[in-house]
């Protein structure tokens, strides 16, 4: 039977069937569009500038999420949480756009999101109440080990921006989970909406401090662009708010590490950028540590099912065979 649980307004059921493999394509498809989205505001942000990128993405982002579902499951539930991991994701948004209207190339801003999963590894044991292993504790401090190996002094990462957004993945990492929480009580299109809605009152505050560059009314490419980037952050937010739903945060995380392919190629592609070998010699060794802990989240999973099914059976009732077997003389079989 389908794992349901009650949610929303009165009578409204939300559909909480577990589906890993279904979850794991929402999160893919999710990764490359928002790729996308962070492509076209890359380009934007030097004539909008943050603030205005804000609003749009959020104005437009939640009229696509009103329009996936017909403007239905749209009320919160869980109102101080929607609200506090509306307002700090947004402020890991704020963060990214600064990062990149400083220049900062697109697959090095990735390189520095690839800690995500392993802190969601660590923030899980508090939130989630998953259990940590050795070997996971382990992989975890090689993976920050990477991080590290990319914010090296000297290096390409050694900049400011990198410890702005390696503080912002942190907080991201919170917010992934939170997703996961949500879920019990409040529908994916909720999540996304008022993660959207969330950026246009924080667009609002921050720009006295980050006015657009140019005019307030941007040239018709660059509205092109932030349509494309309303339109794609509605949609992947939805996609990752449904994804978190159907499927265990430890299956999902390490699907972070597409966005890494998606940017070093756009990032080629557009603006000619090529990461710088530490960069990619520490991201190489971040995603192998999060494969491993996939891996062994595996494991332990497959470990518990088993326990699970022999305390379902319980004690094994002797066979009819050995019941009804002819006795020696002195009794024994």
């Amino acid at each position: 039977m389908a794992d349901r649980q009650s949610g929303g307004a009165a009578g409204t059921r939300l559909p909480l069937r577990q589906d890993t493999t279904r979850g794991i394509g929402l999160i893919c498809t999710g990764f490359a569009v928002i790729a996308v989205s962070d492509a076209a505001v890359k380009w934007a942000l030097p004539e909008v500038g943050v603030a205005m990128a804000m609003i749009w993405r959020g104005a437009i982002g939640m009229a696509v999420i009103a329009i996936f579902v017909r403007g239905r499951g749209l009320r919160p539930r869980r109102v101080p949480l929607i609200a506090t991991r509306s307002a700090l994701h947004c402020c890991v948004t704020v963060a990214f756009y600064v990062a990149w209207i400083n220049g900062m190339p697109l697959a090095d801003t990735y390189a520095v999101n690839a800690a995500a999963p392993l802190l969601m590894t660590l923030l899980a044991i508090p939130i989630l109440g998953e259990r940590v292993g050795w070997r996971r504790w382990i992989s975890t401090g090689v993976g920050f080990a990477g991080v590290l190996m990319m914010l090296q002094p000297g290096g390409e990462l050694w900049r400011w921006e990198a410890g702005m957004l390696l503080a912002g993945v942190s907080v991201l990492a919170l917010t992934r989970l939170w997703m996961r929480v949500l879920a019990a009580t409040d529908t994916p299109g909720a999540v996304a909406f008022w993660l959207m809605a969330a950026h246009i009152p924080l667009g609002l505050l921050i720009l006295p401090a980050f006015p657009p560059p140019g005019s307030f009314l941007p040239s018709f490419p660059v509205v092109l662009a932030l349509a494309v980037v309303g339109l794609a952050n509605g949609s992947a937010h939805f996609l990752f708010a449904r994804a978190f739903a159907i499927a265990p945060v430890s299956a999902l995380a390490p699907y972070e590490y597409t966005t890494l392919v998606w940017g070093g190629a756009l990032g080629f592609l557009i603006w000619t950028e090529v990461p710088a070998w530490t960069t990619l010699a520490g991201a190489a060794v971040v995603i192998s540590a999060g494969l491993y802990n996939l891996h062994r989240e595996g494991v332990r999973r497959r470990e518990a099912a088993a326990s699970d099914r022999r305390r379902a059976e319980g004690p094994q009732a002797p066979s009819t065979a050995a019941v009804n077997r002819p006795r020696g003389p002195q009794g024994q079989t």
